[in-house]
């Protein structure tokens, strides 16, 4: 399915009309499919609906004016919301797509009902380990020069390294490989990506000043995070449970970062133990 949003085109996925919404976000240079396993064992109960934001691996350049920074991704996702009316949404944030939750919560909560936040960058923690420095480096080079570069995203031992997809997930290589290629092939996702890694970086303190925003969210909230992850610092994950009003931690072993494609049905039982045991709190 594709929407008209003010920053472009957007794909996305939905389920249908059945049960709850729930309202899934990824991560930079990924796409929807990073949720694929995860809403397969999800969607028979609840309306699970995943769009593609443009954070590096989306398919439709997005407007020259659109504003790709982090807290322009969540004004989009409440943009998002607003055009499909989706209300008492459950809204779960993996990687990047954690840190928008986060400003969402921090800025508009009117369509939300409960928050899911996986293995994220939180705090001070942007950009984000060895990964994320990286990202922000090449963020640097002009379009055409990161085009060049990444084209070593083609071969697997190289996508496996720390400095790429190597510490974000421990079974997802073919998915990886799967998100790189709109930017390999296509100059125009190339300029995106360039333009979206540093308006990303830009400001080092978004995530800072919407934890201080969010110590007034009045919503049950879920942090789930990878017991074993090398990006993302577990100790985090607690600093969130405790500074959510109504949160609570879950940690989950043998995974890295990317747990909806290292632990897929762990992570979707937690969310749907969450969901049914909240469903009937009010606003």
């Amino acid at each position: 399915m594709q929407i008209e949003l003010s920053a472009g085109t957007l794909d996305y996925e939905d389920t249908g009309d059945a049960g709850p919404v729930i309202v899934f976000l990824h991560g930079l240079m990924m796409e929807a499919s990073l949720w694929t396993p995860t809403v397969a064992d999800l969607s028979s109960r609840y309306r699970c609906v995943v769009p593609t934001l443009p954070l590096g691996a989306h398919r439709h350049a997005v407007r020259p004016d659109a504003d790709v920074s982090l807290p322009g991704q969540a004004r989009l996702v409440a943009e998002f919301l607003d055009r499909l009316d989706l209300t008492d949404v459950t809204l779960v944030g993996n990687d990047t797509g954690g840190a928008i939750v986060q400003l969402v919560l921090a800025s508009d909560t009117a369509r939300i009902g409960r928050a899911v936040l996986t293995s994220c960058e939180a705090f001070d923690n942007l950009p984000p380990g060895l990964t994320g420095r990286t990202l922000a480096l090449t963020g640097k080079l002009p379009p055409r020069l990161f085009g060049v570069f990444m084209q070593q995203m083609r071969l697997r031992p190289l996508r496996r390294l720390p400095i790429a997809f190597g510490w974000l997930t421990r079974r997802g290589d073919a998915a990886t490989a799967r998100w790189m290629r709109p930017v390999l092939t296509r100059p125009e996702i190339q300029r995106d990506a360039v333009r979206i890694l540093r308006a990303v970086f830009a400001d080092r303190r978004v995530l800072l000043d919407a934890a201080d925003r969010m110590k007034g969210v009045d919503l049950p909230a879920l942090v789930v995070w990878a017991a074993g992850d090398r990006v993302m610092p577990p100790a985090h994950g607690r600093r969130l449970a405790d500074l959510l009003p109504h949160g609570k931690l879950v940690e989950i072993d043998d995974s890295y970062t990317l747990l909806p494609l290292d632990q897929p049905t762990r992570l979707a039982q937690v969310i749907a133990d969450f969901v049914d045991a909240t469903n009937h709190i009010g606003r």
